[in-house]
This record gives C-alpha cells, sequence and structure tokens, in this order.
C-alpha cells in the first residue's frame, strides 16, 4: 500500500457524506457517502459502510455495501459481510464465504491486443 501523502481520513458510523471524495492517503469509512470515492491508496469500508457510488482505489477491503462500480488496481478483498451490486474491475480478488456479488468482473492486467505490420489484429 503506497499511501503517498501519509494522510488517513476516517468517516465514522452515523456520518453521512454527500459528494465525491477523493484523496492520495487511505480512507476508512464506516459511514454513508452518497458520491463516489478515490484513493491512490487504500479504500477499508467496515461493516456498517455504504456507498451509493463508484469505489477507485489501488487497494481495497470492503466489509459493507457498495451500489456502483468497483475499480481496484491491485487486491480487492471482499469481506464475508459485503455487499456488492455493480460490475468489480481488478487485478487480484479475495471473496470470503458468505460475501453478496452481483455484476460483472474482469481481473487481471489487460495486455495489448497484437497487431501485425499491416495494421491488423492478429488471430
Amino acid at each position: 500500500m503506497d499511501n503517498l501523502n501519509g494522510s488517513n481520513n476516517i468517516i465514522g458510523d452515523g456520518s453521512v457524506l454527500k459528494g465525491n471524495l477523493k484523496t492520495s492517503g487511505n480512507i476508512r469509512l464506516e459511514g454513508k457517502v452518497i458520491g463516489d470515492i478515490s484513493s491512490k491508496s487504500k479504500v477499508a469500508c467496515g461493516e456498517t459502510s455504504i456507498v451509493d457510488g463508484n469505489v477507485v482505489a489501488e487497494n481495497a477491503e470492503i466489509a459493507g455495501k457498495v451500489t456502483g462500480k468497483v475499480t481496484v488496481s491491485e487486491l480487492l478483498i471482499l469481506k464475508s459481510t459485503a455487499s456488492i451490486h455493480g460490475d468489480i474491475s481488478t487485478d487480484n480478488l479475495i471473496i470470503e464465504s458468505g460475501a453478496n456479488f452481483n455484476g460483472a468482473c474482469s481481473m487481471g492486467k489487460e495486455e495489448p491486443e497484437e497487431v501485425d505490420d499491416s495494421g491488423n489484429e492478429k488471430e
């Protein structure tokens, strides 16, 4: 986990944030966010957390509810209490028994399509 500026952001249980949250530091969420969350480090969503929007991070651990797309460049962990309603895109994925996930999933780094000398895709 690369916490670029050393900041740790916490949204506690019972708190509600309406709007987008963007940081280069870590985010710990126990409350509710209505909007997108973006971190260049780690996003940790506790059991009481609710996100109504997209989550973008380098690493993420989700134990609460997310309604939206989850895009993680390295490791995504869905804890047993997680509930995801939206698509997931990640390089590595761990899903604990009991987690609820409804959506499409794409994993791994996308490799560029090979093109021959004439500019056509190889088969």
